[in-house]
């Protein structure tokens, strides 16, 4: 009896989960959650003698869309994309709605210039150039006077 009952359970539920995941009305990633996902852009970092180099590849965007700003030693990158179109037909109307939008975080190192930062976004890929500090002779040492 237990045997019978194991069969029949296990019978009804891929039953009904090859029914709905048959039907593309009901596959993810075209009305559930599972379709809802974060956009992270890949970044690459490089550094060489006088200067940082940012690279975020972030296709599709324009220039417009970016907002970078430094926060104390916090360099912000945020971008919001949104676009719309309507085909309009005698028997039917249809909308189609895409929102993209992240946002990146950098901690910059104290060689960093704030007052040197440069961006630019050509071919999908914003590249920020952080210019660190000319370092002189002496900077950097300080004498402390013990009393």
């Amino acid at each position: 009896m237990s045997q019978l009952k194991s069969k029949n359970a296990d019978l009804f539920p891929s039953f009904v989960s090859d029914f709905f995941n048959s039907d593309r009305f009901f596959t993810p990633g075209k009305w559930f959650d599972a379709s809802i996902e974060e956009f992270m852009p890949a970044v690459n970092i490089k550094e060489s003698d006088n200067k940082f180099s940012i690279e975020l590849a972030v296709p599709g965007f324009k220039k417009e869309d970016f907002k970078i700003n430094l926060s104390g030693d916090i360099l912000n990158v945020n971008a919001e994309k949104k676009t719309e179109s309507e085909d309009k037909n005698e028997k039917y109307t249809r909308k189609e709605y895409s929102y993209n939008a992240f946002s990146r975080s950098f901690s910059l190192p104290q060689v960093c210039n704030p007052d040197s930062i440069d961006a630019a976004y050509d071919n999908g890929i914003l590249k920020i150039a952080v210019a660190k500090k000319a370092i002189e002779s002496g900077q950097g040492k300080k004498m402390i006077e013990v009393k």
